[in-house]
């Protein structure tokens, strides 16, 4: 209302002064002392002179309204598109609060790994005072070596049982896949028969795609293998500890899938020591 009431202002108030200046031009024409106003009378050019005027005026004022609409219509996108960046604010902000959560969940379940390594590693040398005995005598025939995708190998004075984790877990998880608890439970039972006293230490490696995880990924899955061995398998808490090294200890080039796919393993690594129960 304001703004009409501003353009008929601007176009009435120069058409007055036009019809004032006319009649004050006759009036300076009429005899001095008349008691009688003569009326106004414009000459044809005048009353052209003011309608162009007056046209030219109301074209103003249609554009000027005109940039009024253009200028609403881009306040109203401005605000939307301010709308949507606290959107997305809050959007992004919620995402690192819930990111930052878990990198918190993961790092004080890493600790209580480590702590639950650290303690069973201990056990094996203070349960019951255990006396450790040197015993060089390594290389017995092993059935596990018939088992598909498992390896055997002397590495010096340790024998390295290697099984593959996409053999026994879900892809970048501590989850057995079907049957592979049947799997440990025979590689058990032939380390349980042919090294029934040796320390066994658990190994978990994986390749080099999530470093950031890596550690964790591998101690979480060298400790199920130790739960599956002593529950299904009954090999003793006391012979077997855990130990997770991550990408850091590769047997291949991780430059093809192929290669990253043999360094994904779990090493059961028979030691000469024996533990005395």
């Amino acid at each position: 209302m304001f703004n009409a009431s501003v353009r008929r202002s601007a176009i009435a108030l120069p058409t007055l002064l036009l019809l004032l200046a006319a009649a004050g031009c006759s009036q300076m024409a009429a005899a001095p002392g008349s008691q009688q106003t003569a009326a106004v009378t414009l000459s044809p050019e005048q009353q052209q002179a003011i309608a162009m005027q007056t046209q030219q005026y109301q074209q103003r004022a249609a554009a000027l309204d005109r940039d009024n609409q253009e200028l609403q219509s881009m306040l109203a996108q401005s605000k939307q598109q301010v709308q949507l960046m606290d959107e997305q604010v809050k959007a992004t902000q919620t995402q690192l609060r819930d990111t930052t959560n878990q990198l918190a969940a993961v790092q004080a379940e890493h600790e209580q790994m480590r702590s639950r390594t650290s303690a069973m590693a201990a056990s094996i040398r203070t349960q019951k005072q255990a006396e450790i005995h040197s015993n060089n005598s390594l290389l017995r025939n092993l059935t596990i070596t018939n088992l598909p995708e498992v390896h055997v190998r002397q590495d010096g004075d340790v024998i390295r049982v290697e099984i593959p984790t996409d053999q026994l877990f879900n892809p970048g998880t501590a989850q057995l896949k079907y049957g592979a608890e049947e799997t440990l439970r025979s590689v058990g039972a032939d380390l349980v028969r042919n090294y029934p006293k040796q320390m066994i230490g658990i190994e978990g490696h994986t390749d080099n795609a999530s470093v950031a995880t890596a550690e964790h990924l591998s101690i979480a899955q060298a400790t199920t293998v130790y739960d599956a061995l002593v529950r299904a398998a009954g090999l003793p808490a006391t012979q077997l500890f855990v130990v997770g090294h991550g990408p850091n200890h590769p047997v291949v080039s991780n430059a093809t899938e192929a290669g990253q796919a043999r360094n994904r393993r779990i090493e059961l690594v028979i030691y000469p020591e024996t533990v005395t129960r």
